[in-house]
């Protein structure tokens, strides 16, 4: 199934969660914290500007890697894989 986001939507695949510490501890599920580092999937058209009737286009691009905050986006699932799926404002850098 291939899924092509809408207007100013992002879809972005979470990085893995940490398995271990700095330290070689080794992590339990309900101990570790999502990442808030993710790969950018696919990009919608971009925000309308309603007075042009255009679309501006996004910053960021399909491959970016991107920093998001806690509690962006709504998760889905596609071909059992999860993603995120937000607007470029719930994005708060590209990582270089």
């Amino acid at each position: 199934m291939k899924v092509r986001p809408l207007g100013d939507k992002i879809i972005v695949k979470r990085d893995e969660a940490q398995k271990k510490t700095d330290a070689g501890i080794f992590l339990p599920e309900t101990a570790k914290d999502k990442p808030k580092q993710g790969k950018v999937i696919a990009v919608g058209a971009g925000n309308l500007n309603k007075e042009k009737g255009t679309y501006v286009p996004f910053t960021v691009k399909k491959g970016d890697t991107v920093i998001f905050s806690s509690y962006s986006g709504t998760e889905i699932k596609i071909e059992n894989e999860d993603y995120l799926i937000m607007t470029e404002e719930d994005i708060l850098g590209i990582v270089d």
